[in-house]
């Protein structure tokens, strides 16, 4: 057996007598202690004297009617009380995050969405749950979902929608992108233009592994051509500076605030969007907040994303 399984055996053995000492030392006295506890006294006094036997060392000394700690058993109270006192802030956090009025929900959502959408969205949601608190993650999508399936998130906003058998998605929107160009390139004088126009074209995209990236190169593919990358990064702000300063093109979402020094062009052909779609991990079980803030996302089907 393992130093671990060892370990883990004393503490399943332990455990659950640990609050039952306390108690004991607290009085001093078995039957007072087993009075506050509800429980017979014979099994109070059972439960003490295989506690004992379990960690090899008298926890007690045996005075008449009463109890005193020993040496052992006053240091092992100590260890006992911060234990418990842990448990019982573990208990209150969890609870606090499950209550319905003021608990917390762990929310993901892509770099590309947190200037705008999802401020509004959180701002929307809190007029009928003014005291839900919220654990906000920034990141593309993979990782995201990663955090998902670790526990770490009760839902995230993502694009592409995955297709996994250990989550549950739902299609929320759809965001059109387009061909951003410096502001003194040839096709800056146009408004609309087929993506195949852009083919001899450099292009700035977003690292691969990131969902934008892969319906770039999927967009470039379905026009007929495989982009041209000559810079690579990890936010969609960053990659409109790089075409601002005559770097690249880029197909991106539109900003929410217009930046100087590019033209962003509506591509006709092939159909440039993205779905943004949101997911959360199949059988995982909602605390109250979480599921209000899911219904709640699900009634947005259609209009999560604000037409710029």
């Amino acid at each position: 057996m393992s130093r671990y399984e060892e370990d883990t055996n004393v503490t399943r053995l332990l455990a659950p007598r640990l609050s039952w000492f306390v108690t004991v030392a607290r009085h001093e006295h078995v039957t007072r202690a087993a009075h506050e506890l509800g429980i017979p006294q014979s099994t109070l006094s059972r439960a003490v004297v295989r506690l004992e036997q379990d960690l090899g060392v008298a926890l007690f000394a045996r005075i008449g009617r009463t109890v005193a700690l020993t040496t052992a058993g006053r240091t092992f109270l100590a260890s006992a009380e911060r234990a418990l006192a842990e448990i019982g802030r573990a208990a209150e956090s969890v609870q606090a995050d499950a209550d319905p009025a003021g608990g917390k929900v762990a929310f993901g959502f892509l770099h590309t969405l947190g200037s705008e959408t999802v401020p509004e969205l959180i701002r929307a949601f809190r007029v009928d749950h003014p005291g839900v608190r919220f654990s906000l993650v920034q990141n593309y999508g993979e990782a995201m979902l990663e955090r998902l399936r670790g526990g770490e998130l009760d839902l995230c906003l993502t694009s592409p929608v995955p297709d996994a058998p250990d989550l549950v998605t739902r299609r929320l929107d759809e965001q059109r992108l387009r061909l951003v160009v410096p502001e003194d390139h040839r096709l800056a004088v146009r408004k609309r233009i087929r993506l195949a126009e852009a083919a001899d074209e450099t292009f700035v995209t977003l690292e691969p592994g990131y969902g934008l990236r892969r319906i770039t190169d999927d967009l470039c593919a379905e026009a007929g051509f495989a982009p041209r990358v000559a810079f690579e990064g990890e936010e969609a702000e960053t990659l409109r500076g790089l075409v601002a300063a005559g770097l690249g093109v880029a197909l991106l979402p539109p900003p929410a605030v217009a930046r100087p020094g590019v033209v962003e062009l509506t591509v006709t052909a092939p159909r440039a969007v993205r779905e943004i779609g949101v997911a959360w991990l199949d059988g995982h079980p909602d605390t109250p907040p979480v599921a209000a803030f899911k219904r709640f996302l699900l009634s947005r089907r259609g209009r999560l994303i604000p037409e710029l």
